[in-house]
This record gives C-alpha cells, structure tokens and sequence, in this order.
C-alpha cells in the first residue's frame, strides 16, 4: 500500500510541476489572454455587427455570441492543447531536466503519467476559464442557465483529450515540439474530417471502376480506425435550441467511453515509444 502512495504522491507532484511550468509559458498565456478577451468581448462585437438589423435583434446577437464563443473555445483550447502536449517532453529533453529527474527512483512510466496528468490539468483549467467566462455572457444575455453548455464543454473535454494524447505520444519521439505541434494540428484538422470518409466510401458504390472501389474500402477503413471528433460537437445544438435544453441524439456515456479509449491508445504509443527511447 505504501507503494502505491509513493507512486500517487511522486506522479502528482510531477503533474503539479508540469502545470505550473507550462503556465509560465508566454506562448500559452497569450492564447490564453485573447481568448478571454474575445469571449468577454463577444456581447460588444454581436452589439456592432447587428446594430443595423433591428429586427429580431435579441435573437440574432445571442445567435451570433454563441456561434463566436464556441468557435473561440474551440480554435483557442485546441491550440492550448495541443502546444502544450507537443512541449512538455521536448523541452525537458532540450533542458536535460528529464536526465535529473530519471536519474532518481522514478520510473518512466511515472514520469510519463506524471507529465501527461499535468497537460490534462492545464487543459481543464483553461477550459473552464474560457467556458466560465461564456457561462457568464450567455446568461446575461438569455437570462436561463445555459446547461447545454455545461454538457458541451465536457464533451470538447474529450475532443481535447484525444488530439493532447496523440500529440503527446509524436512529442515523445521528438526532440523539438515543432513538428508534434505540427502534427497535432494534423490529427485536430483529420479528426474533424473523419465523417466525409464515409461519404466517399458510399460514392465509391455508386461506380464499378475498382480503383474507385479501392479508395472506397480504404476510406471505410480509416473511418473505422480514425477518431471521429466531430462526434463531440455540440455546436449546433447551442445555435439553434434553447439554452437550458438537454443535448439531443447523442449518448453521453458511449462518447466518453470513446474518448477515454481513444486517449489510452493515444497514452499507450507514448510510453512505447518514450520506453524505447535512448537517454
């Protein structure tokens, strides 16, 4: 038992210094400082561009805050994401701060889940500022508590969580973040285009040449293989219904079990990977 208190305390401390290092990170805080300053500026910048449609106007700026929050959060968090998973190792190595640290009686797979927890903390943290700060426009807008939103943010959780574990695995075989970030923003862009390999496979049956055929079953496959990130958007829902309704046609419990296995394949090619590396 003693063991397995050692491993929790050594892997939260090293999470608890990941967090902090990488919010002294001036790349992040400036994502981090607009984002906010575009969430909160939302309710102003909807004022000035419908200020010439006077009718429907209520509806048409909480509309087009929601629509700006949410593109926000979605375009800001990811980038936070996705810096921050593709940094953390590189930089340690770059620092030669990991020689020290494994040096001492801490395992690789300790440090590697150590370091992985304390993006996660990063990302949630600057998740809920960014979600808070929308929470609050939205209410001051429609005067309803906007739980759809709620559930939306623990969904874009799980988006996160997927593009941070596969970004966080490439990161580990780098010795720079550029390309990790690089092809992070690969896996975000790939992941949201996912949905149109099914499309194409159904187009490929409507043709008998075999090489339509072929880019149809490897289409298929892949949507098989990829994650489907736009499973988690609930933007739509947000534009166009109320903002205290539930989410609609999806089941929660089936996404978060997706993504949470999607995250552990995407933590399991880390620690291969960062086992087999030579320091």
């Amino acid at each position: 038992m003693s063991e397995v208190a050692s491993f929790v305390r050594g892997t939260w401390t090293i999470a608890v210094y990941t967090w902090r290092e990488g919010m002294r990170k001036k790349i992040l805080m400036a994502i981090l400082i607009f984002s906010v300053l575009v969430i909160a500026g939302s309710n102003f910048m909807t004022s000035f561009l419908t200020q010439v449609t006077p009718v429907g106007e209520i509806d048409m700026q909480a509309k087009q805050m929601k629509d700006l929050c949410v593109t926000a959060i979605s375009i800001f968090g990811v980038l936070i994401t996705i810096f921050i998973s593709a940094s953390v190792v590189p930089s340690e190595v770059e620092n030669k701060v990991i020689y020290t640290v494994l040096s001492k009686p801490v395992r690789r797979f300790q440090y590697l889940l150590g370091k992985f927890a304390g993006v996660q903390l990063i990302v949630i943290l600057n998740l809920i500022l960014m979600t808070a700060l929308f929470f609050v426009a939205l209410y001051l807008k429609e005067r309803i508590m906007p739980t759809l939103l709620l559930w939306s943010t623990l969904l874009t959780y799980f988006e996160f969580l997927i593009v941070s574990a596969f970004t966080f695995a490439l990161s580990c075989a780098a010795t720079s973040a550029v390309l990790p970030t690089i092809a992070g923003l690969f896996i975000y862009i790939t992941g949201n285009l996912t949905e149109y390999l099914k499309d194409v496979f159904a187009k490929s049956g409507q043709t008998e040449l075999w090489i339509d055929k072929m880019i149809g079953y490897i289409s298929l496959g892949l949507y098989q293989i990829l994650p489907n990130l736009q499973n988690f958007s609930l933007k739509n829902q947000i534009l166009y219904l109320a903002s205290n309704d539930p989410p609609r046609d999806i089941l929660l419990p089936n996404l978060i079990a997706y993504g949470l296995l999607y995250a552990v394949a995407g933590y399991v090619m880390a620690y291969w990977i960062f086992r087999r590396k030579e320091m």
